[in-house]
């Protein structure tokens, strides 16, 4: 498979929203996600295989440090690299606007994204208690050094 990393722009936003609502139970909205189109600190990537959406990952970046707020890649192209793929590319643009680390937050329960973490250099740091809702569950703090 074939994939290209772009930034997020308009006509990306329904099938982004659509991803949303498939993963999270408290989905970012088609608004929500517009808005960051204008957000100096935000930098949404996407990625695309042909011309599907594949998966897609937003950060933000301030100062020195970078924090993940959502990534996520549809069932049918999950287990083919998009994840690493725009890890790799949102660390080295976050590196590249300064940031010295990438932090992020997962549900211990998610057992293969805790893995694919560790795999890209992540380390555990901490616990957020009771962080995400539907079904409530402890948060796993992330950090990498970039």
């Amino acid at each position: 498979m074939e994939l290209k990393i772009t930034s997020m722009t308009e006509k990306h936003i329904p099938a982004l929203a659509e991803l949303e609502r498939l993963c999270f139970s408290t989905p970012w909205t088609e608004q929500g996600l517009r808005e960051e189109l204008d957000n100096r600190t935000a930098h949404f990537i996407v990625a695309e295989t042909g011309d599907q959406v594949a998966g897609y990952m937003g950060v933000f970046v301030v100062c020195e440090s970078c924090y993940v707020s959502d990534i996520a890649v549809y069932p049918q192209f999950r287990r083919q690299g998009v994840a690493s793929a725009l890890i790799k590319k949102a660390s080295a643009d976050a590196a590249v606007l300064g940031a010295q680390s990438i932090s992020l937050e997962v549900r211990p329960s998610n057992e293969a994204a805790v893995k694919l973490y560790r795999s890209l250099g992540f380390e555990d740091i901490g616990l957020r208690k009771r962080f995400y809702r539907d079904p409530e569950e402890d948060a796993l703090i992330m950090t990498k050094v970039l």
